[in-house]
């Protein structure tokens, strides 16, 4: 049986993942979550799916045995377009794979990511977002934070940590977009990103095992070399999904936060005069204005319950993680920005066996940026009106495409 899909809920639904001003998109949001914590509806590649909005339902869906994940779901539409091998060069990754293929593949990376390794990052976060704010204070007229310091921080961050030479931060920077984009990124654009991308992963491949370095991807190629732990399509996967999530959740964090904070100004003015608050903001805005819209798709195993709504078998079901922290359910006045919410605890990087594993990195990089932002530019404002600003259109992806800001009382580095 095909179930019918309401007009003004398909309506939100293709507003959501289009590209409308801020504005629009959250009263698309509204309308879905008001409709029930699980709504169908139809998605950028023509699939019918279950976007689940409810806090309580999201975690138990992120962690249900009955759910699993699904690597074609993400290739989507394109799949078939591609040339042969570039798809499991690129998503035969963590994010895509069931257990046990899933704890293989998540154990050869989490070591780079313990909160001590992290920690020990935080001079090179710091001296990095020094130098990037100096440029962009050297710049005449309204800067756009998105090129001046949220995308290039955790671009060079992640990197450094993997050994990529600087000179293709810029490739790998642009390949992402339609990557993360999918099919609303278009067929050409789609096919030569990942094409693109996948011989640069196998370039720096090869120059890893030419010349190994200090670097998480030299510990990934002998990883595959010496205990054949991981096949070479599944570290050419790995390299992408570490260079591509490894930045693109921290662009929004930092791009979200800041825009919220501006959004708010008594909150803003709150920070700046108490910067031992950040660290606590940080959480408030990852629930606020989170940097990931929905998960990657999972498929239903068996029907799944989801409040008074049943999910049959072999649905597409989207955990809704930014429609997850505006739950009325769960927090007290959620359209209220409040850095000292005591029930401030969130989904903004997943729950589960697939919650976010560079999740403190990207605390980091956050907690530095807005901090340091704030602290040498205390007048910060928005250069354009907020409601002027758009979100890229994308299914999983929640940010903005540019941030025009004024930084006036500027100061120096501290």
């Amino acid at each position: 049986m095909t179930l019918a899909i309401d007009g003004a809920l398909e309506s939100a639904a293709r507003t959501l993942f289009s590209a409308p001003s801020d504005a629009d998109r959250r009263a698309a949001l509204a309308t879905l979550a008001a409709a029930g914590p699980a709504v169908r509806i139809p998605l950028p590649g023509g699939q019918l799916g279950w976007l689940v909005t409810d806090h309580a339902a999201v975690r138990r869906l992120l962690a249900h045995p009955n759910v699993r994940k699904e690597r074609d779901l993400f290739a989507g539409p394109f799949a078939h377009d591609l040339p042969p091998g570039v798809g499991d060069g690129l998503f035969r990754h963590m994010l895509n794979a069931n257990p046990p293929d899933h704890g293989r593949l998540r154990r050869l990376v989490a070591a780079a990511f313990t909160r001590r390794r992290v920690d020990a990052m935080a001079p090179r976060i710091q001296q990095l977002t020094d130098g990037l704010l100096d440029s962009a204070a050297s710049q005449d007229g309204p800067v756009d934070l998105i090129d001046a310091l949220a995308a290039p921080l955790p671009v060079r961050v992640i990197g450094d940590l993997l050994g990529v030479p600087e000179a293709d931060f810029p490739r790998f920077r642009a390949w992402t977009r339609p990557l993360v984009t999918g099919v609303l990124a278009g067929r050409d654009t789609y096919v030569e990103a990942a094409v693109g991308m996948l011989e640069l992963l196998r370039d720096l491949v090869a120059r890893r095992r030419a010349t190994p370095g200090d670097d998480l991807l030299s510990g990934l190629v002998e990883a595959r070399d010496a205990g054949d732990r991981l096949d070479e399509d599944e570290l050419t996967s790995a390299g992408f999904l570490l260079l591509a999530a490894g930045h693109e959740t921290t662009v929004n964090l930092i791009g979200n936060g800041v825009h919220a904070l501006l959004a708010n100004p008594d909150e803003l003015a709150r920070l700046t005069a108490q910067p031992e608050l950040v660290p606590a903001a940080i959480e408030e805005l990852l629930r606020y204005d989170g940097p990931v819209h929905v998960t990657l798709p999972y498929l239903t195993d068996a029907p799944v319950q989801v409040g008074d709504v049943t999910i049959a078998a072999d649905e597409i079901v989207l955990p809704g993680l930014t429609a997850a922290g505006r739950d009325p359910a769960r927090y007290t006045e959620p359209e209220r920005l409040d850095p000292t919410r005591p029930d401030a605890g969130h989904v903004a990087f997943g729950h589960g066996i697939h919650h976010c594993l560079g999740a403190p990195l990207a605390r980091l990089e956050g907690r530095i940026a807005i901090g340091t932002l704030l602290a040498r530019f205390p007048d910060l404002r928005l250069a354009e009106p907020s409601a002027t600003l758009v979100r890229p259109p994308g299914l999983l992806m929640n940010g903005f495409a540019a941030l025009p800001v004024l930084l006036d009382g500027r100061r120096e580095p501290i």
